[in-house]
């Protein structure tokens, strides 16, 4: 299953507690894609700083690091935004509103939903605010070029998409 995970492009760092010590059942599970491995009994120590260790290890970028749409372009990591090779400095919420359509380019996104997934709160938010953090959005994102990347459709909600 590990190996399928890792085959599939999966970057989540694996850490196998198991009560299989053997040399070849660690070397097997370190193959198959577990960056460690720990076998019973251990100490709660060793255990938290195994995983301090892992959370200290550098990560490359991967496809979900680094979103694009168009000549928009998203490091998800470094939260940098550049369209053209120009930089746009936005807002933490601006940019979470960006990442969530930026995910999904060409899905509609209701302001509803929007809100759910940048705020992460259920009803405890005016949807309208989107509408302000979008219009922002297309002042920093579309201002200055022929073709807008993003799109209200009426009734339903926002998307990004490159032009046609």
């Amino acid at each position: 299953m590990l190996a399928g995970l890792r085959g599939a492009g999966c970057p989540a760092r694996v850490l196998i507690l198991t009560a299989r010590g053997d040399v070849e059942d660690r070397v097997k599970g370190l193959k198959a894609g577990a960056d460690d491995y720990l076998a019973k009994p251990f100490s709660l120590d060793e255990l938290v700083a195994r995983v301090e260790a892992l959370g200290r290890r550098g990560s490359t970028p991967t496809a979900a690091d680094l979103l694009t749409v168009a000549d928009l372009h998203m490091d998800v990591q470094h939260r940098r935004v550049t369209r053209a090779g120009q930089n746009i400095g936005l807002s933490p919420r601006e940019f979470d509103v960006l990442q969530v359509l930026m995910q999904e380019p060409g899905r509609a996104f209701s302001r509803t939903e929007l809100c759910e997934r940048v705020w992460q709160r259920d009803h405890e938010y005016d949807t309208r605010t989107v509408e302000i953090f979008i219009t922002r959005l297309r002042k920093k994102v579309d201002s200055g070029f022929t073709a807008p990347l993003i799109h209200t459709l009426r009734y339903v909600g926002y998307t990004i998409r490159a032009p046609a």
